[in-house]
């Protein structure tokens, strides 16, 4: 299992977290999601090292930004 967190900008709501937990959690490979919307960040639990392309991809398409993985 590989657990990477991720900085996502554009998160406010409830709505902003089912959403990027819905999009994200469709992915392959992909166990869990947990989204803090408080420190902007995105925490995914996957089988494997995760694409971070792709990732960033979905998270785009939803209408949010992936700036980076968080330190």
């Amino acid at each position: 299992m590989s657990t990477t967190t991720y900085a996502v900008s554009g998160m406010s709501c409830a709505h902003c977290k089912a959403t990027l937990t819905k999009v994200i959690g469709e992915l392959d490979g992909v166990t869990e999601v947990r989204v803090d919307l408080a420190s902007g960040q995105v925490t995914v639990t996957s089988a494997a090292e995760p694409d971070d392309a792709l990732i960033a991809e979905v998270v785009d398409e939803a209408g949010y930004e992936l700036t980076g993985r968080a330190g």
